[in-house]
Order: structure tokens, then sequence, then C-alpha cells
């Protein structure tokens, strides 16, 4: 199974390389039979992909991870998206054992005292969702795109994710922030706010600040962490091992002024 997965997976992203985002999508759904699931997060890559899914009216379901951390921006956001194409964007929430366990023993912000707590968190707000977000699709489309990270630099337009036994499709990899930004401009997309106060990358409140002058475009995400951990387990393929010496949190620091976030503007509209 694996092997076939692979060679779907690469024959899919071939074959998607030519085609426009909504060409993108349709051949997915054409190709793919079975469940197919679209998890947002609501940031302008996301944007662009929900415009394109509700356009085709196609059969791929649209999923957030509601966190119960998330900025006011993006539920704002949410609604105005649900409103705009008549649609319902489905929530997957924590499990309210393990957020209530987790607050208890570490503090309403206790993700900031290590990688490993950081990852827990994230653990149960983000990756147990996800997984039931995904029981039973065939295929997961995500708005990853190569430019975001030095992380994400290999990010293909289709590919096997063995672990979850799916083909998961990145229908923007290839795309720039520009490219994005132009999209969501000449279409008219509900953006997050957020975008425009020098945030390019959105997650949860308390671990997302403004970028700061030569930054990457997920900089403000886990700032206080060294790059090489600043991922949610969403997009691994395999879990992280232990922290290591030397990967824990670096001391606080405090999200980037208001002059810093004014220079990183991006007037979309």
């Amino acid at each position: 199974m694996t092997a076939a997965l692979a060679r779907a997976a690469g024959d899919l992203a071939r074959d998607m390389a030519g085609l426009d985002l909504r060409g993108r999508i349709r051949l997915v759904e054409d190709r793919i039979p079975g469940r197919l699931v679209f998890t947002t997060s609501l940031g302008i890559e996301d944007q662009a992909l929900t415009h394109a899914l509700a356009l085709n009216k196609g059969r791929t379901e649209i999923v957030t991870l509601d966190t119960g951390r998330l900025f006011p921006e993006t539920y704002d956001v949410w609604a105005e998206t649900e409103a705009a194409y008549g649609i319902r964007i489905r929530a997957y929430a924590p499990e309210r054992m393990a957020e209530e366990a987790f607050v208890a023993a570490e503090g309403i912000n206790g993700f900031r005292h290590s990688v490993a707590a950081r990852q827990a968190c994230c653990g149960f707000r983000k990756v147990e969702p996800l997984g039931r977000a995904l029981d039973g699709a065939a295929a997961w489309f995500t708005g990853l795109r190569a430019g975001q990270s030095a992380n994400r630099a290999d990010t293909p337009l289709a590919e096997a994710d063995e672990g979850r036994g799916l083909i998961k499709v990145n229908p923007l990899a290839d795309w720039s922030r520009a490219d994005v930004d132009r999209f969501v401009r000449e279409n008219f997309i509900p953006y997050n706010a957020l975008h425009d106060r020098g945030f390019p990358s959105i997650g949860c409140a308390p671990c997302t600040r403004a970028v700061k002058i030569g930054e990457d475009e997920r900089a403000g995400r886990w700032w206080w962490e060294q790059e090489s951990k600043k991922e949610c387990g969403l997009h691994l393929h395999a879990p992280e091992g232990d922290v290591a010496p030397g990967q824990e949190a670096a001391a606080f620091e405090e999200p980037a002024n208001a002059a810093t976030s004014r220079e990183h503007r991006r007037e979309l509209v």
C-alpha cells in the first residue's frame, strides 16, 4: 500500500503542475475516491483555497481546528467567510479532559515552560483534533507553500502521508506569497485583518507575534524557540523525539512593536 500511495501521489503532483488552482482541486476530486478534507487555519493561503473550493462546489469538506486560543480576528474572518460563500466550516475542538489536565499541571500559558510543554499543548489542541478530522479520509488538502519557511522548502504539490494512510495535497506549494496576495486581492476574498498588521502567519494568539524586518514568514510562530523545533506537529511525517539539551525555550520575548508591524504591513485592498 505504501508504494502504491507514493506512486499515486507522485502522479498526482506531476499532473497538477500545469493547472490553475481550481483545476488542481478538480483533478484531485476526480481522481481520488473517498473522503476529501481541507483543514483551514483561516490564514490567507487557506482563504484562497476556500474560495476555490467554494466556487467549484465539489465534495471536499472544509474543517478547522478551533484550539480555543485563536485571535478574535480569526473568529471574525471565520464568520465572514461562512457568510460570503454560504458554507459552514466544521470545527474540531480539543478534548476537554486533556485541556483541563494540561492547564492544571502547567498553568494557562504553561506551553512557554519548555519545547516539550509547547508540543504537548499543540498535541491536544491541534494534532489530536486533526486526527479526528482526518479519520477515514483518502486525501487531505492543506495551504502549505514551499516559501513559508526553510522547514517547508521541499513541499510538493502532492505527497504520500504514510502515517495517516492518505495523500496530502498542497495545491499552493509552488505559489509565492505575492501570488497569494494577488489572488486574494483580485477575487475580493475575505482575509484576516492581522495580515495587515505584520502577521504573515497566524496561529494561536499567545504563540504568534508580528514578524520583524528580515525574518521569514513563520518567524512569529513560537518565536521564543530555536528554529529547528518550530512546527506544531500537524505537518511532521513522524513524531519528534525527546527535546535535546539546548532546545529548551529561550527567554520570553515581547511581540514586535507597532512601528515594526507597520513596516511589515501588506496592503491587500
